[in-house]
């Protein structure tokens, strides 16, 4: 279905380069995904690889502070970051004359970034991370749900356990040490994969990537994720937790342990969380919401997570005054119907998921990321071309199957919230 032209080559310093020519129009995105996410913190050192995400704007060696900002704006171009659990992404699209001013900024952050590290900018963008956690987690309705939810479906002992943007006490413990260590550590070209998609030349623009980052030395070998790899298919039991909070409406989540994005099963999960809550003709939407008006919304989704294991997660939100247990036995009842769906569904979920993905791939930039994705956790870039393929062979069979084997009673982690004044 897909047909993008991709070529891959390596590096003698480790670096993957990833070139995908497409001169439909005249700009080129810059993608470069290091494999370093949350996961690879280690306990009392959490929030390191999102902290890293503001640090690496704060200039190098040749690029002074909010400089990369400047230059590729004033070149007409875009850019940001993200972190997540299992990467770090640093991406910008450009017009492609341009192409060596992002290739320059990206290989100076990589090569030379310990030489502009201070320990008044490692302070001030401390402040910066912990007043983005106290805007997203405490002083917002229902913000700490991923931190508590992360909490019951995964043992400590697990990489996932901890939220990506990490604990108050370790974002403010971290020294310049530390902070040096962990990009010697992570930031390294043979951890990361560099995707060049537009208007480009490969031969020309595999020249430059080599005139740039060629030079860097290759880092020592990436240390393993610590702790345990899989902590088995299921939670094991149905912990839960209820919190009296200052939130406007009761809510209940429900996480669930699944098989992580590398397996061929999680297109069905991926499916299954679809059919319960993608669009207002969902079963929640439309039967909690629509029908039985019992929920004000519901939502539904898989984290495409690659380490041991993944999780699905659903969850609704009543009215004023709602019963908690009822909002909880209208969810579970929902997605233990999933035991009977139907072919028209997941007929509809499949549209649904390709329509999705043509609509992402048809912008550059998101392509590049997508490509640099499935280069950096599957080992092949070329794999976003037989995406669709892959959507399509799910079957209603699978989607049954998958819902027998894993949403199950032993497999449900619970999360209420009541207003303060309803508990």
């Amino acid at each position: 279905m897909l047909s993008f032209p991709t070529e891959r080559h390596v590096l003698d310093n480790g670096l993957t380069v990833v070139l995908a020519p497409d001169p439909a129009v005249p700009v080129v995105a810059v993608n470069l995904w290091y494999g370093v996410g949350s996961r690879n913190e280690r306990p009392g050192r959490t929030g390191f690889a999102h902290l890293f995400e503001h640090m690496m704007f704060q200039g190098s060696k040749h690029v002074p502070k909010n400089r990369h900002f400047e230059l590729v704006e004033r070149a007409g171009g875009s850019l940001n970051a993200t972190t997540w659990f299992d990467r770090t992404n640093y991406f910008q699209t450009l017009p492609s004359h341009h192409l060596e001013l992002a290739l320059w900024l990206e290989s100076d952050r990589m090569g030379f970034f310990v030489e502009a590290l201070t320990r008044e900018t490692l302070e001030n963008q401390q402040g910066v991370v912990l007043n983005e956690r106290k805007e997203r987690y405490e002083n917002q309705p229902y913000g700490d749900w991923d931190e508590r939810m992360l909490r019951l479906v995964w043992p400590p002992e697990h990489a996932y356990h901890h939220t990506v943007i990490g604990e108050k006490a370790d974002i403010s413990a971290a020294t310049l040490e530390d902070v040096e260590g962990f990009f010697r550590t992570f930031y390294v070209p043979n951890n990361a994969v560099l995707t060049l998609a537009g208007d480009l030349d490969p031969a020309r623009a595999l020249a430059a990537v080599e005139r740039w980052f060629g030079p860097i030395p290759a880092g020592a070998p990436v240390p393993p994720i610590p702790g345990v790899v899989d902590p088995g298919p299921v939670v094991g039991g149905a912990p839960r937790e209820t919190v009296e909070a200052d939130v406007p409406l009761p809510r209940v989540y429900l996480g669930a342990r699944i098989p992580p994005a590398t397996d061929p099963e999680f297109y069905a999960a991926d499916l299954a969380t679809s059919i319960l809550g993608d669009g207002r003709a969902s079963r929640l939407y439309r039967r909690l919401v629509r029908e039985r008006r019992v929920a004000r919304d519901a939502v539904s989704f898989a984290f495409p997570l690659v380490h041991g294991r993944t999780m699905m997660l659903s969850w609704i939100t009543g009215f004023p005054g709602a019963d908690p247990a009822v909002l909880e036995a209208a969810l579970l009842a929902e997605v233990e119907g999933l035991a009977d769906v139907t072919e028209a569904e997941v007929a509809r979920a499949r549209a649904l998921a390709e329509t999705r993905l043509l609509s992402q791939v048809a912008q550059l930039a998101t392509r590049a990321d997508l490509l640099s994705m499935n280069q950096l956790l599957f080992g092949d870039a070329a794999r976003l071309n037989s995406e669709v393929e892959r959507m399509r062979a799910v079957t209603a069979d699978d989607v049954r199957r998958f819902a027998a084997a894993f949403l199950r009673p032993d497999n449900r982690a619970l999360l209420t919230y009541l207003p303060g004044e309803a508990a």
